[in-house]
């Protein structure tokens, strides 16, 4: 099987993060989506990343589609079996996914907009939600212990994607976020590695 993926993606990095927890022998492929390669778009005819390509060929795309299919194959599981906790897992992926969106939404907007174009208005909006959520974190971390689920490789990838495209924007006042991710590095360092970079 292949993951067909970009290395800044906090989505890919978190399938690739949950893929090696849970035991999936994944090939890891990078793939530039605005070249629209033929071997994504066989896959996904969205185009985006990341994809899940099976033996036969079949490509499952959408993050929490791949996460749920590696909770279902791998050799360990990546959710907790009782439904409160694992709504639980579910709802933090789901928030730090949220953030990414947001943060990208920014990513996007300033990169491929001429700089007179840009909808400063927007991207303030979108910041806007992205600190609300990062607070609503803040406020409500995750307990970091050895079992990790889906909801803590979010958090990670999204620690990850913040330092890599807005280092200092986010830090102040959010102690116990920049704690998870030091703490995600330190404890699983076979799984750091997985994390966004430029």
């Amino acid at each position: 099987m292949k993951i067909l993926y970009s290395p800044a993606s906090p989505y890919s990095a978190k399938v690739r993060m949950a893929a090696q927890h849970a035991g999936m022998d994944l090939e890891s492929v990078i793939v530039e989506t605005s070249k629209d390669p033929a071997e994504l778009i066989s896959a996904n005819p969205l185009g985006k990343i990341p994809t899940l390509v099976l033996d036969d060929g079949r490509g499952i795309h959408d993050s929490r589609a791949i996460m749920h299919y590696l909770d279902r194959e791998g050799s360990r599981r990546i959710y907790p079996r009782k439904g409160e906790k694992r709504t639980d897992a579910e709802v933090l992926e789901a928030l730090a996914d949220g953030i990414c969106d947001c943060l990208l939404a920014i990513v996007y907007e300033k990169r491929m907009r001429p700089e007179e174009k840009v909808h400063q208005d927007w991207i303030e909006r979108q910041w806007a939600k992205a600190e609300r959520g990062m607070d609503h974190l803040e406020a409500n971390m995750p307990r970091l212990g050895k079992t990790l689920h889906g909801g803590h490789f979010s958090v990670a990838a999204m620690t990850s994607y913040l330092a890599l495209r807005f280092p200092g924007q986010w830090e102040r006042g959010r102690p116990k976020l920049k704690a998870f991710s030091r703490k995600f590095s330190i404890s699983f360092p076979e799984l750091d590695g997985l994390r966004p970079k430029g």
